[in-house]
């Protein structure tokens, strides 16, 4: 009797998870036509990801253009056949264990291929282990995930020093113009007229921002959706969260104050909870999300650099608007938070300065501070010049940097003072410029 009740319940775990070999082949099948498109714009990564026998992992905000990435990297392979998307609602009961079978219907449908590419692959607990049997069997996989903190753990863990990683952001700007058929790379580029159509555009990116179906559609019910998804999906279901209203009001306050000083004890008041060790929980999965990047003040404490206040800043400008409370007058914050991506998308390690005066930004390279960067959307009134330029001066001071920037909506001018160099750029020239 007990040997036939194991046996039975056996049975059951085994119809429970391995799926229908013939729903996994129509999947396939499917997701095939999921290819390249003449209307998509190829995105930029390092050339160096596609050689060697290295797994690349694209991780990234949902929606910000991973599965576009996959896709041109696969139009210009010969192999470009065994691809998966897990983000499919009929892959709900995939798992481990049915990785084998997805690899040998891969075989039986397209004939021997050792080129791999997988979509959203956090979505499959215990991915990690079936990628590390492929790599030692010689396969090149390609991957992407919307998790910062379940990727690295997991890569971590079971694949350390056998990866890649790549971070991908929504458009750049050069990226955007190419969207809307601008080529900031052709001579013509800064004539007269040019410049007129890249500052037009500037005006429209520092609006609608890089998301590629938003900007194509401008519909603000599909920022509403993808906030929507990444808050339950990537932040509250993953991590076991309950309280909803808390994280609410957290982004809420979060993107009304983007790149203001906030410290977790003052955001635990404001939103009414008890513990700060509870908020510093919230932005840590809201990071991990991708939605939102802390800034530490630079200190040559490890300890302090963590004990001292944060600056919040946002994974997309239109997000910001659209989660948030925007006044007008926030023009300079938005074009801060701007700046930050831009510099997180070339991969900078970034802080910010406060001591007699603050500097928005500080770019360490090494174990010395290399760039100093004042973000101020105008400088025509003389207060604001006298602020913006004296706390960048005392950034470079304490740093011993004889160059440094100040990021304008619109205008342009160097100035030399006391033997420092300052270079007042407008911020749409910055974004297509690299340093």
């Amino acid at each position: 009797m007990n040997v036939t009740f194991h046996k039975r319940k056996f049975i059951i775990f085994v119809k429970i998870f391995v799926m229908d070999k013939r729903i996994l082949q129509t999947i396939i099948a499917d997701q095939q036509s999921m290819g390249w498109q003449a209307s998509y714009i190829e995105r930029s990564f390092p050339g160096h990801l596609l050689s060697g026998n290295d797994i690349v992992v694209f991780s990234g905000i949902r929606r910000c253009g991973k599965s576009t990435l996959l896709h041109q990297i696969r139009k210009d392979q010969d192999e470009r056949d065994f691809y998966m998307n897990f983000d499919d609602d009929r892959l709900i009961q995939f798992s481990v264990e049915n990785f084998q079978m997805l690899l040998e219907l891969f075989i039986e449908l397209f004939g021997p291929q050792k080129t791999i590419y997988f979509d959203e692959i956090q979505n499959i607990y215990g991915w990690e282990r079936f990628i590390r049997r492929l790599y030692d069997y010689g396969y090149k996989v390609f991957i992407t995930g919307s998790n910062a903190t379940m990727l690295s753990r997991e890569l971590g863990t079971h694949l350390s020093g056998r990866h890649i990683s790549y971070k991908l952001f929504p458009f750049s700007f050069s990226e955007y113009l190419r969207f809307n058929g601008f080529d900031a790379g052709k001579p013509s580029f800064f004539s007269t007229e040019n410049r007129a159509l890249a500052q037009k555009h500037f005006s429209d990116y520092f609006i609608f921002g890089g998301f590629p179906a938003y900007i194509k559609l401008r519909n603000p019910e599909y920022l509403k959706s993808l906030y929507e998804s990444i808050l339950y999906r990537d932040v509250m279901v993953r991590n076991n969260l309950g309280n909803e209203k808390e994280i609410l009001e957290l982004v809420f306050y979060l993107a009304s104050n983007v790149s203001k000083l906030s410290s977790y004890n003052s955001l635990s008041k404001i939103i009414g909870v008890s513990n700060a060790s509870t908020v510093k929980n919230y932005i840590s999965y809201l990071q991990n999300s991708y939605l939102i990047f802390p800034v530490n003040k630079y200190d040559f404490s490890l300890k302090k650099q963590i004990q001292n206040p944060k600056k919040i800043y946002f994974i997309d400008n239109a997000l910001i608007k659209t989660l948030g409370f925007y006044f007008t007058d926030d023009l300079g914050r938005m074009l801060e938070n701007l700046v930050f991506l831009e510099l997180k998308r070339r991969n900078h390690e970034i802080f910010y300065h406060t001591s007699k005066t603050e500097c928005d930004f500080l770019v360490r390279s090494g174990n010395s501070i290399s760039v100093a960067i004042q973000v101020s959307y105008s400088l025509s009134e003389k207060n604001t010049r006298l602020r913006e330029i004296n706390g960048l001066l005392d950034a470079m001071q304490t740093y011993a940097l004889n160059k440094g920037m100040i990021i304008t909506n619109n205008e342009e001018e160097n100035l030399s003072i006391d033997n420092k160099h300052i270079s007042i750029v407008p911020a749409w020239k910055w974004l297509l410029e690299r340093y």
